[in-house]
């Protein structure tokens, strides 16, 4: 049980590692409007809840114990690498981190933060040039931008699940859906027929 002595209440790692994803999604998104900020809001309140679960004080891991302990008798499920949850209820063996689901997480993460870090690049240069973003990522999907964080988020869930984190996420992508429909009433209104023709060609969120 040693291992789970130390497992939690280390604050201060809730700390470094949300302001290091919340550092890295800024410089990548560059939040200017409100609604960049409440997008960037959301987005953050999600890191911070998961990190803490993770590191500080693991409430799902609480109220999950009793099934966790009949389920899994001679796992010690407040040792870490118990909390990674698919890896215990899966049966993987050997370093939670390497395990198929982790590695998933890892690969939708790394796939969220290129995509914003993209579509962030197509958007400024659009913007300097006083034009419609419809390529790289645009060209792709309207709101790539909010695909990337849905995916960067739907790999922290394969990476760490938390009954907060999963109530959050849906609710998260309502939140979005909302945002990029406000998002678009002002660029119609700033570009006119030819946002209602690129609309038209491209699809808001998923790819054809």
């Amino acid at each position: 049980m040693n291992g789970s002595i130390t497992a939690y209440g280390l604050w201060s790692l809730v700390f470094i590692n949300s302001a290091v994803f919340i550092f890295f999604a800024f410089s990548f998104f560059k939040p200017k409007t409100k609604l960049d900020w409440r997008s960037m809001g959301a987005f953050s309140a999600f890191v911070v809840a998961m990190f803490t679960e993770m590191y500080g004080f693991p409430l799902t891991i609480y109220l999950l114990s009793g099934w966790l302990q009949s389920k899994f008798p001679e796992t010690d499920i407040f040792g870490h690498n118990s909390g990674h949850l698919w890896h215990t209820i899966f049966g993987f063996k050997g370093d939670p981190h390497m395990n198929p689901i982790h590695i998933l997480s890892n690969v939708l993460l790394l796939t969220g933060f290129v995509i914003i870090y993209r579509a962030w690049h197509a958007l400024h240069a659009a913007q300097q040039e006083g034009r419609l973003a419809t390529t790289g990522p645009y060209g792709v999907v309207r709101h790539p931008q909010y695909d990337g964080f849905l995916l960067i988020m739907a790999g922290f869930l394969f990476m760490w699940p938390t009954i907060l984190t999963l109530a959050m996420f849906p609710v998260l992508v309502w939140v979005y859906i909302r945002l990029a429909g406000k998002e678009e009433q002002m660029v119609r209104a700033e570009f006119g027929e030819a946002y209602d023709e690129y609309a038209r060609n491209v699809p808001g969120f998923l790819p054809k």
